[in-house]
């Protein structure tokens, strides 16, 4: 599946709107997003901005905006936390940034993510030279 850019527009607003430092601008699967100590708490996916929130305004953009659920890929898990700001809110550049800085100040909340160790190159076995082979559990004979 081939995912489409999204629009010099879409584009434009994300960046107006996205709050400053601390907040670390980056990609995420090769398009805009916005981290705070490791956490995306908005980005870009095709043809729509999301933003990281909690319960209480996920509630609020839900009734007030009638906002949906992140949908990566239709018929996948959604991303439970993160929901697709509707146009119309796309539209109002100072509700949108404060819904953005509602975002940030989310994810501020949530503990700083661990980077995961890098994998080794050339695959992960072990040497075992001048090792012995252990014996086999049904045979009980060393192979």
């Amino acid at each position: 599946m081939k995912w489409r850019k999204p629009s010099e527009e879409l584009t434009r607003t994300f960046a107006e709107v996205t709050p400053g430092p601390p907040a670390t601008p980056r990609k995420m699967f090769g398009f805009p997003a916005a981290f705070i100590n490791g956490n995306m708490f908005m980005g870009l996916h095709q043809e729509d901005m999301v933003l990281r929130l909690p319960d209480d305004a996920r509630t609020e953009l839900l009734r007030t905006t009638g906002a949906r659920i992140f949908e990566p890929m239709p018929g996948r898990r959604p991303c439970g936390n993160m929901w697709v700001v509707p146009p119309a809110l796309l539209k109002d550049r100072t509700k949108l940034s404060a819904w953005a800085r509602r975002a940030l100040d989310y994810s501020s909340s949530l503990p700083p993510k661990v980077k995961k160790a890098a994998a080794k190159k050339g695959g992960a076995a072990k040497k075992t030279t001048g090792t012995k082979k252990k014996p086999s559990s049904k045979t009980g004979k060393r192979g």
